[in-house]
């Protein structure tokens, strides 16, 4: 073939190309969007999904429906949208385990990073560090003291290895160079009335739980872990006020089939960031110490990014492994 003939054809099929991604963007949604939420019905996740999925179906015109896919810490869900069509039509609501279960799973049943494809940001929350009121603390510079004169006898408690609480402790604990020992819960409820009994020192949990707990007696309130103080409790200090540098908490994004077109991207994070900034969505979010974000698919990927590459390090040194 000639050098002219083939640059025709590179013209000829990069038309075409172009023309079908506009096509593609100009009729996106085409039919129902499945909003798959890889945990079970009810949870805060869940519910996320849900109010994201009606501000969209309102907006976008065709229906979004949620469908809860729990199993193998978000796994089975998560390998449900990666083997979808690459169309946007199958979407993911994702928590930070998106981020670790590469290091805390032998062999995940897709790729991460590329199977996968990033969105928007939807929300960040912090964790409230709260203790048992019976520890003689009542800030984090006396509980690292505590901890550094007494090294055997704090312990923490989580929902479960691998849960953004656990991981939270062992953040702190490296930060802080004190010891403490992690007991796993299965949930959350359990660990709350082992805390408030005194059969464990403490726990980093998302803040209305123990806000409620602080405010009926229950629990002390030591520090909030996000880098920012919480507009539900401002006169709580962030831990990073001792411990300068220190982050963690929750997060949820949403995300869809790797391969997708960018212009469906583009268009679905649109759809979610003007999901987010409806009154109501925010307040909501808001009273539950989530703060609304949205992203570009971008922005959302060099977070994951840099989420996995924080959270692997900690797996790595401590050794957790998933249950």
């Amino acid at each position: 073939m000639k050098m002219k003939s083939i640059w025709r054809w590179l013209s000829s099929a990069g038309l075409i190309f172009f023309t079908t991604m506009v096509c593609a963007q100009g009729s996106f949604p085409s039919k129902p969007i499945r909003f798959i939420v890889p945990f079970a019905p009810g949870g805060a996740t869940d519910l996320m999904a849900r109010s994201i999925a009606q501000k969209m179906q309102e907006s976008m015109g065709q229906p979004v429906v949620v469908e809860n896919r729990p199993g193998a810490n978000a796994i089975v869900g998560s390998d449900l949208v990666a083997k979808a069509a690459p169309d946007g039509h199958t979407l993911l609501m994702c928590a930070l385990g998106h981020s670790t279960n590469p290091y805390l799973i032998a062999k995940l049943p897709y790729d991460t990073l590329k199977d996968i494809a990033p969105i928007s940001l939807a929300v960040t929350g912090p964790h409230m560090l709260a203790v048992t009121t019976s520890l003689p603390v009542s800030n984090v510079k006396e509980l690292i003291a505590y901890g550094k004169a007494n090294p055997t006898k704090l312990n923490f408690a989580s929902g479960g290895i691998g849960s953004s609480q656990h991981f939270s402790g062992e953040l702190f604990k490296m930060t802080s160079g004190i010891q403490m020992t992690h007991i796993a819960y299965k949930g959350t409820a359990p660990a709350f009335s082992d805390l408030i009994s005194g059969n464990v020192s403490l726990i980093f949990d998302n803040m209305v739980l123990p806000l409620q707990h602080v405010r009926n007696g229950k629990l002390k309130a030591l520090a909030v872990t996000g880098k920012n103080r919480s507009s539900l409790a401002p006169d709580i200090p962030t831990v990073a006020e001792t411990l300068p540098g220190f982050e963690s908490g929750i997060w949820h994004g949403v995300l869809t089939t790797g391969g997708t077109p960018k212009p469906v991207l583009d268009r679905l994070s649109v759809e979610i960031n003007k999901a987010l900034t409806a009154p109501d969505l925010r307040e909501n979010f808001l009273k539950q110490g989530l703060d609304p974000v949205g992203t570009t698919p971008e922005q959302f990927d060099q977070f994951i990014r840099a989420e996995m590459a924080k959270w692997s390090k900690i797996i790595r040194e401590v050794g957790i492994k998933a249950e």
